[in-house]
């Protein structure tokens, strides 16, 4: 541990870095990577896959994009965790996102996210999120027609967003369907689109988008259902009776933001609460911990010790889990790379 922190020691950790043959072309070019934990392995997600998770799973995603001027690279890393997936993925997923933010010579900001409160900025990158029930170990990737178990799957417009949409596989049962929103019932060889008779346009358009997406997998015919014409379509009867109970892991309690200091000034390491909240608290001797209400953020002053950065993003996660609200996004932030997501956090 004497070597932590030092030259030594980063020279290691990106030697052990470059070992890994899922970065090889990591953050070469603009644009958006990802990766799937499968059975502690870094394994590369297939581009026509991108925006579907399975909630099973652990992900890692790296969005590299350009400054203001054009010039020099930037990097968002994040690994976002699936509903179901266990502890080591998602332990494998931490410490492969580390390994990629070395790789990249530090320069990334590090997000973690969790299914169902992923960040505005995780869901800025797909016009459509899937969600989907399974996993990497249940072989849900690839299902014939002829042993297709039924799905139905949920298109709604997020939350605070215009033109945001998810679609998340939900049970299927015939009380899940609303009027507000449009559903997608998967029988294997024929796709019904459900149109909520007070759905948008922008919900139509999705799931006409995934229906043929689907369509493209295998030689299934489709049809479209407006609840306002056929209430009582025949495919409803593929449904069975009843409603799911509501997912109160996904409920976010509102809260008034609040800050703390992890510090080792008096010779041991404490998360200590700070009064008031405010940039100007900031100082650069140490890491702070930041709950906004919504979004939690790990800041670490230039000045930091060792333990304290090495210990902010668990000190951060150990402080949510106790909390109402544990599976808040966390973003990983140094002092003098702030982003603008960070600087509306005090306004």
């Amino acid at each position: 541990m004497a070597l932590f922190g030092s030259d030594t020691e980063r020279k290691v950790k990106k030697e052990s870095a470059q070992g890994e043959p899922a970065w090889e072309g990591a953050g070469q070019e603009v644009g958006l990577q990802i990766w799937r934990i499968v059975k502690f392995q870094v394994t590369h997600w297939e581009k026509s896959e991108y925006g579907s998770f399975y909630n099973g799973d652990s992900y890692i995603i790296l969005n590299t994009y350009k400054d203001a001027d054009g010039e020099e690279l930037k990097y968002d890393v994040h690994f976002w965790i699936g509903k179901y997936s266990t502890q080591d993925e998602y332990g494998t997923a931490a410490y492969k996102t580390v390994e990629l933010d070395t790789f990249l010579d530090d320069r990334p900001i590090q997000h973690r996210e969790v299914q169902g409160h992923e960040s505005k900025m995780f869901r800025s990158y797909f016009s459509c999120m899937t969600l989907l029930e399974g996993g990497a170990d249940t072989g849900f990737n690839h299902v014939t027609p002829d042993t297709y178990v039924l799905r139905l799957f949920h298109v709604e417009k997020q939350a605070g967003s215009r033109n945001k949409i998810t679609c998340k596989e939900i049970e299927p049962l015939r009380g899940n369907l609303t009027s507000d929103d449009v559903y997608i019932i998967d029988n294997g060889l024929k796709i019904y689109q459900f149109n909520g008779a007070s759905c948008s346009h922008d919900e139509k358009f999705k799931a006409a988008t995934k229906v043929s997406e689907l369509k493209g997998q295998r030689s299934a015919e489709s049809e479209v259902i407006e609840e306002s014409e056929q209430p009582d379509h025949a495919a409803l009867n593929l449904l069975q009776e009843g409603t799911s109970e509501a997912d109160e892991s996904e409920v976010v309690v509102e809260q008034t933001p609040v800050m703390f200091c992890v510090s080792d000034a008096d010779g041991s390491l404490d998360l200590d609460p700070v009064d008031g909240y405010g940039r100007d608290k900031l100082n650069s001797d140490d890491v702070f911990v930041i709950n906004t209400g919504k979004h939690v953020y790990c800041w670490i002053g230039k000045g930091a010790s060792i333990d304290e950065r090495k210990n902010g993003l668990p000190y951060a996660c150990n402080y949510l889990n106790k909390t109402d609200n544990p599976y808040l996004p966390i973003t990983c932030i140094t002092e003098d790379s702030e982003n603008d997501e960070f600087r509306r956090a005090f306004v």
